[in-house]
């Protein structure tokens, strides 16, 4: 079966369950999984049941797709994502995403646990992506053009979505959330970065690092969705403390 038919499968069978429209689409990152639990009269689709869905086995990542209201506005929620280091192709990485936009789900929201490369982040800040950097050494859309929806050769000068992050901002303020901008650069992993690629990566502009989000949000840009992405600053990179870093404290 050709890629776009396993999206297209995939798609018919989420319908087949979910009867209304979702008006954004929200990727939930290692230990952020817990906002699906406030999501109201939810709709729980396992991955493993969509035809095609790559199946999440990192920590901290549930592996099910939750469609509900999320306040007053009905939301397709990845409770968990797949990532490269899983040994997962980046068509694979990128499959719910194509599915999402399939949907014709205007608005895409990506977030992520990452390590603080900006001195002047602790863990615990909230960075809103304005732009990456993708150290991943391939890009998601190498490949036949998947559908008329994907741009062959999308402009990447505003990948992150300039008024939502306004919004994000005005939001912040009106709820006392100290949010800052930053760049996010993403490795393959699994290995943690090196304390001499971290310096490498505050040379070249980063603020802070992970392995994941990036070919996500190349591919919801190309498909005409509005990007938002969301990054918990989790630890301090390698070589800024003494600490080795751990899975568990990413998720903690």
């Amino acid at each position: 079966m050709d890629y776009k038919r396993k999206v297209l499968e995939a798609l018919t069978y989420i319908k087949k369950r979910v009867t209304t429209q979702p008006q954004a689409a929200l990727v939930l990152g290692s230990g952020l999984g817990g906002l699906a639990d406030s999501i109201q009269h939810p709709v729980i689709i396992p991955y493993k049941e969509i035809p095609g869905w790559p199946i999440s086995t990192a920590p901290g990542h549930a592996g099910r797709l939750v469609c509900g209201f999320l306040g007053n506005v009905y939301v397709a929620v990845m409770q968990g994502r797949v990532h490269f280091y899983e040994g997962y192709s980046m068509q694979d990485i990128v499959f719910p995403v194509r599915v999402l936009g399939e949907w014709g789900i205007p608005y895409f929201i990506a977030s992520n646990a990452s390590g603080g490369i900006n001195l002047g982040y602790v863990p615990g800040d909230l960075v809103m992506l304005y732009d990456h950097i993708n150290f991943m050494g391939v890009n998601p859309l190498v490949g036949p053009v998947f559908s008329e929806k994907e741009e062959r050769f999308p402009d990447m000068s505003y990948v992150y979505d300039r008024d939502l992050l306004d919004i994000g901002e005005a939001v912040a303020r009106e709820e006392g959330i100290t949010v800052r901008r930053g760049v996010y650069i993403a490795f393959s992993g699994p290995s943690y970065e090196t304390p001499a690629e971290v310096r490498m990566c505050r040379t070249l502009g980063a603020d802070a690092v992970g392995m994941s989000t990036v070919p996500e949000t190349i591919v919801a840009h190309a498909m005409g969705m509005k990007v938002f992405a969301l990054s918990c600053i989790a630890n301090y990179a390698a070589g800024i403390t003494a600490q080795k870093l751990s899975e568990e404290e990413v998720i903690r």
